[in-house]
C-alpha cells in the first residue's frame, strides 16, 4: 500500500515533479502579481493605453519576465541543491555554436519572408527609416531588447518548467502542454492575435522545445528568438501587435495579403512560417543526428 506521502514525495526526498510543474506556474503569476504591485509603489501605475511599440517599453516589460523567470527558478535551484542555470542555459555554453546556429536560422527566416514579400509586392522599401548615430543607437537598443525577449522568455516559459514537467510526462506531452501555454499567453496579452498566429506560435515553440531535446540546452532557441525579432522588428520593421515599430532601420510599407505579411501581427504570423519552421526543424535533426536525446537530471 502507497503512503499518503509518497504520492506527493518521490524516492528522492522531494516534490513529485508534476507538483513541481504546477507549483512553478503558481509561483510565476504569484511573482508577477506581488512585483508589479512592488514597481506601481515604486514607479507609479503605467500609463493608461496601448504603449508604443519601442526598444525602451519593450525592454522594461521582458527585463520584468526575465527577472520573474529568475526569481522562481533560483528558488527551485536552491530546492534541488542545483546552479540556476542548469535548467536549459549554462553559461559556459552561451557562446557555443547551438547559439550561433539558432541566430543564423533566425535570421534565415525573416528574410525568406521579407524576400517573398518583396517578390509579390506586398512590401515597398522607401529608404532608410534612419540616419547617423541614430542607426547605429537604435540598432544597440533594439539588440538590448531583443536579446531581454529571448532569454526572459525562453527561461521563463522553456527553462525550469519544461524539464521539469518533461520528467513528469515526457517530452512530448511536456512540449504540447507548453506550446499551447505560451500561444495562450500571446493571445490574452497581445492586441490583434488571431488562430493563424496562435497556431505559428505554437509551431514556434515546438521548435524551440525539439532544439532543447537535440541539443541539451536552450541556447539554440534563445539565438532563434533574439535574431528573429531582431529581424522582423528593427531591421525590416513589420508590424507587430498592430503597432510598427519606433525607431526601425527601414522606411517600409506593407500593403499586400495578411496570409504573406502577416498583417498587424507581422512576419511572424505569415503563412510561410510553418513551412519555415518544417524546414528548421529538420536541420536541428540532421545537425544533431549522432546527438543522443537529452534527458532533464
Amino acid at each position: 500500500m502507497v503512503s499518503a506521502g509518497a504520492v506527493f514525495v518521490g524516492s528522492d526526498r522531494k516534490l513529485r515533479p508534476i507538483l513541481r510543474s504546477i507549483l512553478y506556474v503558481v509561483l510565476v503569476v504569484l511573482t508577477i502579481v506581488l512585483l508589479g504591485k512592488l514597481l506601481d509603489l515604486i514607479l507609479g501605475p503605467p500609463p493608461a493605453g496601448p504603449l508604443p511599440l519601442d526598444a525602451g517599453d519593450l525592454s522594461l516589460a521582458e527585463g520584468f519576465n526575465l527577472v520573474v523567470a529568475l526569481i522562481v527558478t533560483g528558488l527551485f535551484a536552491w530546492y534541488e541543491r542545483r546552479r540556476i542555470d542548469d535548467y536549459g542555459l549554462p553559461l559556459a555554453r552561451a557562446l557555443d555554436s547551438p547559439t550561433w546556429e539558432g541566430v543564423a536560422v533566425g535570421v534565415v527566416q525573416a528574410l525568406v519572408v521579407a524576400g517573398a514579400m518583396l517578390a509579390f509586392g506586398a512590401m515597398q522599401i522607401h529608404g532608410l527609416g534612419l540616419s547617423g548615430p541614430a542607426i547605429i543607437l537604435s540598432a544597440l537598443a533594439w539588440l538590448g531588447a531583443c536579446l531581454l525577449i529571448g532569454l526572459g522568455e525562453e527561461l521563463l516559459i522553456r527553462g525550469y518548467f519544461l524539464q521539469t514537467l518533461w520528467k513528469a510526462v515526457g517530452f512530448w506531452p511536456a512540449t504540447a502542454v507548453i506550446s499551447a501555454i505560451f500561444a495562450g499567453i500571446h493571445y490574452l496579452l497581445k492586441p490583434g492575435e488571431n488562430v493563424w498566429d496562435m497556431i505559428a506560435l505554437v509551431s514556434f515553440s515546438v521548435l524551440c522545445c525539439y532544439s532543447v531535446l537535440r541539443t541539451g540546452t536552450l541556447w539554440f532557441a534563445v539565438g532563434l528568438h533574439v535574431a528573429y525579432d531582431y529581424m522582423q522588428l528593427f531591421v525590416i520593421g513589420t508590424p507587430n501587435g498592430g503597432h510598427l515599430p519606433v525607431g526601425r532601420l527601414l522606411d517600409a510599407s506593407f500593403n499586400g495579403p495578411a496570409w504573406l505579411t502577416g498583417g498587424p501581427l507581422g512576419t511572424e504570423a505569415s503563412w510561410l512560417s510553418l513551412p519555415l519552421d518544417a524546414l528548421a526543424f529538420v536541420y536541428i535533426w540532421w545537425r544533431y543526428r549522432q546527438n543522443r536525446n537529452f534527458e532533464p537530471r
